[in-house]
């Protein structure tokens, strides 16, 4: 039996990533921060032989080790970490203090390091690490900063390790979702400069759900990906790749933005 480490698990993507790999006979290691969400994870995989949880701040140093050894207590063994644990909401470079991006650096970029750090001593053929990254690691999102900065890093990480590591049959990937309809996110819809940034510059009738960001990870862990190495999948609708407007957005009467 396979065993998948996935950050984040409690909810979201992470959740949604726990449920597809436990269907397709994995066995889990949920890590999060909240202790009830991971209550929740043992519940939606329903099998305490195939589910062991970690509420643990990923960024603390004892983390990595923490994590590795709860995976080969339960389960003797690991075979894909998904690096999922994020946060939002950034700011634009002029208003991020250093305060907050030592935290996005810390949590996105050097947490995810010191795991990959951790595991790949543990992993060998047919292993692999699929790090999520972001649209906005592709592009320069409006409002990015450090948030831009952690995912593309991480990207680069994603490729060092890609090649360091594939002659050993390890495989490094990331997927790199749009805006997602997560908890995290369905807020800010409430913005309307937020929503109309994002759906009416979508070639697509709707926006991406936790469930298109897990199958993606989910082949990426399968046998189907095993000659994948090194590359960033983009789910986003289209988003980064086109140059889309609406109707409604073509129609609109356009103002002079405020300085």
């Amino acid at each position: 039996m396979q065993v998948a480490i996935i950050t984040g698990a409690g909810s979201g993507i992470g959740l949604a990533t726990a449920k597809m790999l436990a269907e397709a006979g994995m066995a889990i290691v949920g890590v999060g921060r909240d202790a009830d969400k991971l209550a929740t994870l043992e519940q939606v995989i329903g099998d305490p032989a195939r589910i062991a949880t970690l509420s643990v701040d990923i960024t603390a140093d004892d983390a990595p080790a923490q994590i590795v050894a709860l995976a080969l207590e339960r389960f003797g063994r690991i075979d894909f970490l998904v690096n999922n644990a994020g946060a939002g909401s950034p700011k634009p470079l002029h208003e991020t203090d250093d305060e907050t991006l030592d935290y996005f650096l810390g949590l996105m970029l050097r947490a995810p390091f010191r795991l990959c750090r951790e595991v790949i001593g543990h992993m060998g053929e047919g292993c692999g690490i699929v790090n999520v990254s972001s649209t906005y690691a592709m592009i320069g999102g409006r409002r990015g900063g450090a948030y831009s900065a952690a995912k593309g890093g991480l990207g680069a990480l994603t490729q060092h390790i890609a090649c360091d590591y594939g002659p050993r049959g390890i495989r490094a990937n990331c997927v790199a979702p749009g805006v997602t309809m997560t908890d995290m996110v369905r807020h800010r819809f409430e913005d309307e400069m937020f929503k109309r940034v994002n759906v009416e510059t979508t070639p697509f009738p709707r926006l991406g759900e936790v469930e298109d960001i897990a199958s993606t990870i989910a082949f990426l862990c399968s046998p189907g990906a095993g000659f994948i190495n090194g590359q960033t999948i983009v789910v986003d609708g289209g988003w980064t790749t086109t140059k889309y407007l609406s109707p409604r957005a073509l129609t609109t009467t356009w103002v002079e933005a405020e300085a």
